[in-house]
């Protein structure tokens, strides 16, 4: 059943507005045109893309960009393999002058054995970009002091991550991203970690205003399916966080009312 006030449930980022809320990356897939139906299946309006030059072509040096609707999606460049403040700033540059989008996902690395976030080059790519007019998504790890931080300096979406990204765990630490949530006045996107449509539902369950995967749709057993299970997924996590679950209660309350029950 279609939620009657779906169509007025809009997420705002910077000049942008979106009704899906699921960000869906292009990295990993067998080839374009599976990620071409994913992406379809997946029904988002907003598709990831990594801006180095050896990541937009395939084996046949066939550009990615030419598989990717741009009257159908809005490409949000991302900074993935940056391991430096400097590096990110650099990238998040060449992706304005490329795809001409003054928006960015920011990625700044701490090794690549982990691919956790440097926590204080993410904060000073973050300060730098904000001061030269981009909007900023800035990924994260899950720590809600370091959200904040972001917070303040600018960041249009603070993107904490689930789990390690590609790591296919879900939401690790429930309680901190529902801290993070409490203490937010942007939009808070879970990123990275999610490996099936439960890992979804739980983040937008937890108040989310958006995931963002890749690994869990482009490295599955059937990436179309997939991407159409995280589709339905959002969806129904979104529905349940706006309609109010009940309270967790130790025991047992009946489901039928004891007074006013017609008995034989």
């Amino acid at each position: 059943m279609k939620d009657p006030t779906e169509s007025q449930d809009i997420l705002r980022l910077g000049n942008h507005q979106f009704q899906s809320r699921l960000f869906v990356g292009t990295g990993k897939y067998a080839t374009f045109e599976i990620m071409q139906e994913a992406l379809a299946a997946s029904g988002c309006q907003v598709v990831t893309v990594a801006v180095r030059r050896e990541r937009l072509l395939d084996a046949q040096q066939r550009n990615i960009l030419d598989f990717i609707d741009r009257d159908r999606y809005t490409l949000l460049p991302n900074t993935a393999g940056c391991f430096s403040a400097e590096d990110a700033v650099r990238v998040a540059r060449l992706g304005r002058e490329l795809l001409e989008l003054d928006w960015v996902k920011l990625e700044v690395l701490a090794d690549k054995k982990t691919l956790l976030p440097d926590p204080l080059g993410t904060l000073q790519a973050t300060e730098t970009l904000v001061k030269d007019g981009f909007t900023v998504l800035v990924y994260t790890n899950d720590d809600p002091v370091m959200a904040r931080k972001l917070q303040d300096a600018g960041a249009t979406s603070v993107m904490p991550a689930a789990a390690p990204i590609g790591s296919g765990q879900g939401v690790l630490n429930a309680n901190n991203i529902r801290i993070i949530l409490e203490n937010a006045s942007v939009p808070i996107i879970v990123d990275a970690g999610v490996g099936t449509a439960s890992d979804v539902t739980v983040a937008m369950e937890l108040g989310a205003d958006g995931v963002l995967l890749n690994t869990g749709v482009a490295a599955a057993r059937n990436p179309v399916r997939m991407a159409a299970a995280m589709r339905h997924a959002i969806q129904a996590g979104r529905l349940a966080y706006r309609a109010g679950r009940i309270p967790k209660k130790l025991y047992a309350t009946a489901s039928s009312p004891e007074e006013g029950t017609i008995s034989s």
